[in-house]
């Protein structure tokens, strides 16, 4: 926790990086896959492409619409309980000129051998911890998949009830939150923007 916070880290009006100490580092997985396919939709729609679906693992952003079937692109959101090899989908939506990206604790995780905690990949920034969140799975859309992809890593950080009260203060981000409650049940957070595009 020594070299984590924006507070040890300043960017120069002559766009020098300074660092409160030299072994910080700044990562943007969290963002990485997100921002390549935003590059990559800003290069294809530069050569005149108006419709297209471009997906990174897991990550994706459409433009216009699937001519195939001469309607909007049909995205999946895919089960806690899917397997790597056998893939379930929990619900379908319609996604029109947005970019949708998840994340996911239910299968990147190792289980203590002795306490039989569950340690997740996703590092709390507040504590350092990577310790299961209740939050097991999250959806965002929004304009650019950088951003849906940053807030779905955020929402796994934070928990549900702090994700609750962000999403109710955004703008044009919408979530799909699958979480376990404090019986151990699975939920699920739906915002209503989100709700309108689930295929019934």
């Amino acid at each position: 926790m020594n070299y984590v916070g924006f507070n040890k880290v300043k960017l120069l009006d002559n766009g020098k990086i300074v660092k409160e100490n030299p072994k910080i580092y700044l990562d943007f997985n969290s963002i990485a896959k997100g921002y390549t396919i935003d590059k990559i939709v800003e290069s294809i729609a530069n050569e005149g492409i108006e419709n297209l679906r471009v997906e990174l693992g897991g990550e994706i952003r459409v433009i216009g619409k699937n001519l195939n079937y001469n309607d909007n692109w049909t995205i999946g959101i895919e089960s806690i309980e899917s397997k790597i090899n056998n893939r379930t989908v929990r619900a379908r939506l319609k996604l029109i000129n947005k970019s949708i990206a998840g994340s996911g604790n239910f299968r990147k995780y190792r289980i203590d051998s002795i306490t039989k905690k569950r340690y997740v990949h996703t590092i709390n920034p507040l504590n350092g911890k990577a310790e299961q969140s209740d939050v097991l799975s999250s959806y965002v859309i929004a304009n650019t998949c950088a951003k849906a992809d940053g807030y779905a890593t955020a929402f796994m950080a934070m928990g549900i009830e702090k994700s609750k009260k962000l999403l109710s203060e955004l703008e044009k981000i919408d979530a799909y939150l699958v979480y376990s409650d404090s019986l151990g049940e699975t939920k699920t957070y739906i915002t209503k923007g989100f709700k309108k595009l689930i295929i019934k």
